[in-house]
C-alpha cells in the first residue's frame, strides 16, 4: 500500500510495513556495482550513485550496509531531496537490524526537519514500533514500555484514520496490559509483605488507569483482601460489589465473595467509595 507516491510500505513478519520502494527513482546501475563501504570514507560521490547503492543493499537484505549508505547521502549532500528521503530509509534499515536507537534518531530528525511532509506519519510510526519491540518482561523497569505507549498514542492522535493508527491502537491495548501487569506484580509483593496500604495504591492504579486490561478482576479481588486485612470492611464490600457487577462469572469474584462471607458480610455498594466513582461509567 502506498502512503504517498514516494513511499511503498511492506509487511515485516506481519507487523511492520517497511520502506522498500525506489521512491520514484530509476536505479542507475552503471557504475554502482562493486562500490564498497570503504570508498565512502575517502571519495565524494554523486548523490544518485550513493542513494542507488543504498537501495541495492536494502533490496538484498543487507540492512547494515544500506543504513550506512543512506547516512552517507545525508552526510555528503545534506541539502538535497535525496537526503530527506534517506532519513526515513536509514530509519527503516536500522529498525530491520534492531538498531532501535539509531532508527528513532533518524525518524526524529526527519520529523524535526520536515514536520509537514506527507511521509511524516511513517517517521512517527518507526519511533513507536522501535520502542514497542523493546518492551521487556514485567519483572524489569518499564521506562521503555511507557515510551512505547506515548509514541503509539502520538501516532493514533495525529493520524487517526491511517493504517498506522489502527495498528497503534492494537499495540496500545497490549502495552497497557503490560503496564498493568507490572503494577499487579508490585502490588502482590506488598500484599505478601503485609504492606497493605502500599499494595492498595498499586491495585488502585490498575483499577483507575487500566480498566480495559485483563488485570482488573484480580486487582479488585486483591483490594478486597487488603481492605479485609486492614479491617476496612465497607471498602472491601464495595470492591467485591464492583467486581461482582462487572465480572459476575469471574473466579476472582467467587474468591472475594467467599472471603467476605467468612467475615459474616456480603458485597455491598458504597456510593461514597472511590471504587464506585472509578466505575461509575463502566457497565
Amino acid at each position: 500500500m502506498k502512503i504517498t507516491s514516494d513511499v511503498t510500505l511492506l509487511h515485516r513478519q506481519g507487523r511492520l510495513r517497511g520502506l522498500l520502494s525506489i521512491m520514484g527513482v530509476v536505479l542507475a546501475l552503471t557504475g554502482c556495482e562493486g562500490i564498497g563501504a570503504k570508498e565512502v570514507k575517502y571519495f565524494e560521490r554523486p548523490v544518485e550513485e550513493i542513494y542507488n547503492t543504498a537501495l541495492q543493499e536494502l533490496q538484498k537484505g543487507r540492512y547494515f550496509q544500506a543504513a550506512e549508505q543512506f547516512d552517507e547521502v545525508e552526510r555528503q549532500h545534506p541539502y538535497s531531496v535525496w537526503a530527506r528521503r534517506s532519513m526515513l530509509m536509514a530509519a527503516y534499515s536500522n529498525y530491520q537490524i534492531n538498531e532501535y536507537d539509531k532508527a528513532i534518531l533518524a525518524a526524529q530528525r526527519f520529523i524535526s526537519l520536515h514536520p509537514g511532509n506527507r511521509d511524516v506519519v511513517y517517521a512517527y510510526y518507526i519511533i513507536a514500533i522501535s520502542y514497542y519491540e523493546q518492551i521487556s518482561d514485567i519483572g524489569r523497569d518499564q521506562k521503555i514500555t511507557a515510551e512505547a505507549l506515548r509514541a503509539l498514542s502520538e501516532v493514533e492522535r495525529r493520524f487517526p484514520t491511517s493504517d498506522y493508527a489502527r495498528d497503534a491502537r492494537l499495540k496500545i491495548n497490549l502495552t497497557n496490559d503490560h503496564l498493568a501487569g507490572k503494577e499487579m506484580e508490585i502490588g502482590r509483593y506488598y500484599l505478601k509483605q503485609h504492606e497493605y496500604l502500599a499494595a492498595i495504591n498499586r491495585f488502585r492504579v490498575v483499577v483507575e488507569s487500566f480498566q480495559t486490561t485483563t488485570h482488573v478482576p484480580e486487582a479488585l479481588h486483591r483490594l478486597t483482601e487488603c481492605y479485609v486485612a486492614l479491617g476496612v470492611i465497607p471498602e472491601a464490600q464495595a470492591a467485591a460489589a464492583v467486581l461482582g457487577h462487572n465480572y459476575p462469572g469471574s473466579d476472582w469474584y467467587q474468591d472475594s465473595y467467599g472471603l467476605l462471607t467468612g467475615k459474616h458480610v456480603k458485597p455491598a455498594e458504597n456510593n461514597k467509595s472511590w471504587l464506585s466513582r472509578a466505575f461509575s461509567g463502566v457497565s
